[in-house]
């Protein structure tokens, strides 16, 4: 049975874990840089880069040992080649490089989106191409016909903020902390959604596109007029954006005839209101609803194991000269969308 070692350091967690070509995680370590990113409200490129540097290694070394292996036991070495912080891209896959030429195992260049998109296949190996994603996360928020391994047709972006990073911009403005995913759900739990009146960006347009940054300025509005509670505007900005992921996603749907299932992946996946809007919305066009687990939504290193081992199934085997990258479209054919903030 194939083994892969999947190296993970795109933005603030560094990972290593030991997956098999059947989907079995044998061993998974990862390192989050949380506290040294909260006094800043966000993740420090600098800051971020140098941690990796320092928690690379023994994580390496420590899921060798949970998985009772050496590096001689690995046949693969898959890493996170991009797009992220280039500081921190790089770290993980110099590091790949540097095992796979020591040890003379080939070497997988990951797009860390395909690492998501490719996750559920990991939670549910009954899982079967094409399948519908939205990839929803900190910097990305899309919509994709996932075909397999390296094959996606993007059908929409957004055209400014991501979804996660709208979370943590209006976390930061109602005074709650860093990550403002977990922290706005937890306030949103506590508060009316329907108590202050946020607009639905794009909402029921011909547009296929995402956009939240208009959502994020009325929030900014609704917190400067001391009119609402903090609870309030949590659970009105959660809901705001739920309204609007499932609004693009139906209209996708109508544009997927063939897909085996809805799936979303991405850190925004872990939100459970989410989660249920979504396997409401699979439900009415009779088509299975499936989410990783809540850790393998969040960036870790068995999803890039695991889309190496798909990869490399498929015949997909990189060389030492593969570069890092800051941007990697999954769809490079997608057609450019309008916006001066696009994450391709």
């Amino acid at each position: 049975m194939t083994i892969i070692l999947g190296l993970e350091s795109s933005c603030d967690e560094t990972a290593a874990a030991l997956v098999t070509a059947d989907g079995r995680i044998l061993a998974h370590r990862l390192a989050t840089q949380e506290e040294a990113h909260r006094p800043y409200g966000g993740v420090v490129p600098e800051i971020a880069a140098r941690a990796h540097v320092e928690a690379l290694s023994p994580l390496i070394e420590a899921a060798l040992a949970d998985a009772k292996m050496t590096l001689a036991d690995v046949d693969v070495i898959a890493a996170t080649a991009g797009p992220g912080l280039i500081g921190g891209v790089m770290v993980g896959l110099v590091t790949g490089k540097a095992l796979a030429h020591a040890a003379g195992k080939p070497l997988v260049a990951v797009n860390h989106l395909e690492g998501h998109a490719l996750s559920p296949r990991l939670a549910d190996r009954t899982l079967q191409f094409p399948y519908l994603l939205l990839l929803v996360s900190g910097g990305h928020c899309q919509l994709l016909h996932v075909k397999g391994p390296g094959d996606y047709a993007r059908l929409a972006t957004t055209i400014d903020d991501a979804a996660g990073e709208a979370f943590d911009k209006t976390a930061k403005l109602l005074g709650l902390g860093y990550p403002g995913g977990p922290l706005i759900e937890k306030a949103a739990a506590m508060g009316n959604p329907k108590a202050v009146p946020l607009p639905r960006p794009l909402a029921g347009t011909a547009e296929p596109h995402f956009s939240f940054a208009g959502l994020k300025s009325a929030v900014m509005r609704a917190v400067q007029s001391g009119h609402y509670a903090t609870e309030d505007i949590a659970a009105s900005f959660q809901q705001a954006v739920i309204d609007c992921l499932v609004d693009r996603t139906r209209r996708a749907l109508g544009e997927s005839a063939g897909v085996t299932a809805l799936v979303v992946a991405g850190g925004v996946a872990a939100n459970q209101a989410i989660r249920a809007a979504l396997e409401d919305l699979a439900a009415a066009h009779d088509l299975p609803f499936v989410a990783p687990p809540l850790w393998l939504c969040t960036d870790n290193a068995a999803m890039i194991a695991w889309a190496g081992a798909e990869r490399y199934a498929a015949g997909m085997v990189d060389d030492l000269s593969v570069p890092a990258r800051p941007r990697w479209p999954l769809d490079p054919a997608a057609e450019k969308a309008r916006g001066a903030g696009v994450k391709a």
